[in-house]
């Protein structure tokens, strides 16, 4: 007898969910409606998705990932201070906009790679184990925050860079040399 995931047609890569004028988020994947809570945990389990318009059929995964993170924002404890969040807003139409979001981008990946390194150490240790290494100052631990650190000053200086060379472009472009 097979099983019924032998007879199965495969899973697309992409999970497709819809959302209706209703504001109403449809999941084909289970052929369900689905609440903003279940994408955010379809986010947290990876699980690759996009969120289109029913009609247009335009993409709002962003939108509704945004919706996730007010939301977040509004409830608990907040992940931004309301500083951090003028300072974001105030590099929307600024030169380094482009810049900021890619920096951004790979700091928070850096970040999340190395806690998942730490989880999977952490995994091996044993209470004793973990109380030693939070008593102590551990190489590992500091060899990957100084790579984090060391990563983020590399990435900041190369949009310093690029910020510089534009702006030499831009200044060229009305004749004007430093």
């Amino acid at each position: 007898m097979h099983s019924k995931k032998a007879n199965a047609a495969p899973k697309p890569a992409l999970r497709v969910i819809k959302k209706y004028p209703n504001r109403r988020l449809y999941d084909t994947d289970t052929s369900s409606y689905i609440t903003l809570s279940e994408v955010k945990q379809l986010v947290m389990d990876q699980e690759p998705f996009v969120v289109r318009d029913a009609k247009s059929n335009e993409d709002l995964t962003r939108s509704i990932l945004l919706q996730i993170i007010l939301e977040e924002e509004a409830g608990g404890a907040p992940m931004f201070s309301e500083a951090a969040l003028a300072n974001l807003i105030r590099f929307y139409g600024h030169a380094a906009q482009g810049f900021m979001g890619s920096y951004l981008e790979k700091n928070v990946q850096a970040f999340t790679d190395i806690q998942a390194k730490l989880a999977e150490q952490s995994k091996t240790l044993t209470p004793e184990m973990w109380a030693q290494f939070m008593n102590m100052q551990n190489p590992l631990m500091q060899g990957m925050m100084g790579n984090y650190v060391e990563q983020s000053k590399h990435m900041f200086e190369q949009m310093q860079e690029q910020m510089a060379r534009q702006t030499e472009q831009m200044l060229g472009a009305f004749g004007i040399k430093r």
